[in-house]
């Protein structure tokens, strides 16, 4: 049995654990206020983009009029694994590293024995896993969580994009945390580049729009536009995922701690019981030899 010194000593251990956890998750569910309300007001104007993408496409060529709906044989694949900057936030980092891995070791596990399989990680987290792990990174983002927002942003989506148009990929690909509330997040593995372009009999809402130079104009502006927006929305769904999870991690945290507490109050008073039982013990042994 532990003495009550090592006893208090872990009872003051975890005490101060506690009040870190729940000050963490207090923290975390400030911001994830912050995020969610963010990521909140762009989804609609995102989806919105899309589905007038969408319509306009369905009655256009934009496969060969536009550089970024280039479909053509993969030959090489670039994966952007979006990740944080910190942990203590349950599976979220791990859950988004491991998707990625499978994506390249299994999806296309050709390309990849080839060397034909780039990463590009946003976020520390996967950053320092996917070096530990010796896979290709070409390029870390790992700053951009501490200003999130779309001016930040768009250039780096722009770089991106370069990378396609100059025929240095043929597909790219996006795996991030998708933000559902603040205890679910959904793994997300979405195609950012070529564009899926969808065929006009597929798409059973074709609007009638006033075009205003023309139709090519306007699909050549929206293609880029949507693109810097769909990758900043992904950058936004993780960042609220990020502290979904991390309240929901430091929430647990903080429960088995105050579990925990509890077991070792007991465990302490009744070892302090037994030290007093014994002690009283050894007095009445005492007595009675010396009254013998």
């Amino acid at each position: 049995m532990e003495s009550l010194k090592d006893i208090r000593t872990r009872l003051s251990s975890v005490i101060s654990t506690r009040q870190i956890t729940s000050a963490m998750k207090m923290v975390s569910a400030a911001k994830l206020r912050k995020a969610q309300d963010a990521i909140i007001r762009i989804r609609p104007y995102s989806d919105k983009l899309h589905d007038i993408l969408k319509n306009l496409s369905g009655s256009l060529d934009t496969a060969e009029e536009n550089i970024y709906a280039d479909q053509r044989e993969v030959n090489k694949v670039l994966i952007i694994v979006i990740t944080s900057n910190r942990g203590l936030c349950g599976s979220f980092n791990a859950n988004v590293v491991k998707r990625s891995m499978e994506i390249a070791g299994k999806d296309y596990a050709d390309l990849y024995k080839r060397g034909n399989v780039d990463f590009i990680a946003v976020g520390k987290y996967g950053y320092n896993a996917l070096r530990k792990k010796k896979y290709n990174v070409i390029g870390h983002y790992i700053e951009l969580f501490d200003n999130l927002d779309f001016t930040n942003v768009s250039p780096v989506a722009g770089s991106i994009m370069q990378k396609f148009t100059d025929r240095n990929y043929d597909r790219i690909l996006l795996v991030y945390n998708m933000f559902k509330n603040a205890a679910v997040q959904i793994l997300t593995e979405e195609q950012f580049l070529p564009v899926k372009i969808e065929e006009e009999e597929t798409s059973p809402h074709i609007h009638n729009y006033i075009f205003e130079p023309d139709m090519e104009y306007i699909v050549d502006v929206l293609i880029p536009k949507s693109l810097r927006i769909q990758f900043y929305k992904a950058l936004l769904d993780s960042y609220a995922s990020e502290h979904g999870a991390r309240m929901t991690a430091m929430h647990m945290a903080t429960e088995n701690a105050t579990e925990l507490i509890r077991d070792l109050r007991l465990q302490y008073n009744k070892a302090r019981q037994a030290s007093i039982t014994n002690e009283i013990l050894e007095i009445v042994s005492g007595a009675e030899a010396l009254r013998g």
